[in-house]
């Protein structure tokens, strides 16, 4: 059983994964001025928790509606026994409207950790298999910077996923900002991490998990770009030069300057 009614926006809450989001552009302009003029035509779906509400669907009708000015927009408030099988369709009809790969993975992550739909029904709802299902929800764990340019679609996920082993912060910033102005493709991504593999002290380097994909490229000879032009270049080309992340910055303007 499912009602409408008014809520005030400071009571409505969105999961921990919907807060990585930039609600910008032309799209979200547009749906603000559509608010300002008409309101809001289509309520949220939100389901009670205590005396709040946490957002089911309609978060950039939430976001739109503050940006409006609007206190509180109409809300449909989902039962606790809403059927599992609406909400696996509900993340269906979120694959059909091209989402970007990370809004995807958010809206399984939710129905997963929600309890609403396990893993095997998400596979069986999106004609996926479990195993991709699994790497959905593992990419939620990448870093934050890549998962930005992944979601812009700025990367490829399979590029993105080689730049998210890089732990060390500034050297990924470094790479991922090469990827994006070259458009590298995951087969670079894979070099650029056998390359960083190869600077990691031995026994560091051994115990780097493995990465998940298809099958094992072809060997190659690692390339890396320069840290003061930024080509890439085989990695028996350069020259080791240990620089902590303090001097990074500086030794990279002047190579660009």
């Amino acid at each position: 059983m499912m009602e409408v009614r008014e809520i005030e926006l400071r009571l409505l809450d969105v999961a921990e994964h919907e807060q990585r989001f930039d609600y910008e552009g032309p799209e979200m302009d547009d749906l603000v001025a559509s608010i300002r003029r008409d309101g809001i035509l289509e309520p949220l779906i939100v389901r009670a928790v205590g005396d709040r509400y946490v957002v089911v669907n309609g978060h950039r009708r939430r976001v739109a509606a503050e940006r409006a000015g609007l206190t509180a927009v109409p809300c449909t408030v989902e039962a606790g026994d809403a059927s599992r099988a609406r909400r696996v369709g509900f993340i269906v009809n979120l694959f059909r409207k091209d989402p970007t790969p990370v809004e995807l993975a958010v809206a399984i992550a939710k129905a997963v950790d929600s309890g609403d739909a396990a893993v095997e029904e998400m596979a069986s709802g999106l004609h996926r298999s479990v195993d991709w299902v699994k790497r959905q929800l593992a990419m939620l764990e990448w870093p934050e910077d890549v998962l930005q340019q992944v979601h812009a679609g700025r990367i490829s996920i399979a590029a993105a996923a080689n730049l998210a082993a890089v732990t060390d912060l500034e050297y990924r910033r470094f790479l991922l900002d090469n990827a994006v102005a070259n458009g590298a493709t995951a087969r670079t991504t894979a070099a650029w991490l056998q390359a960083w593999e190869a600077m990691l002290p031995a026994q560091d380097a051994v115990q780097q998990p493995p990465i998940e994909g298809g099958p094992a490229p072809a060997p190659m000879v690692p390339q890396t770009p320069c840290f003061c032009c930024g080509i890439a270049h085989r990695v028996d080309e350069l020259s080791h030069v240990p620089i902590c992340t303090r001097c990074l910055g500086p030794v990279r303007r002047l190579g660009t300057g």
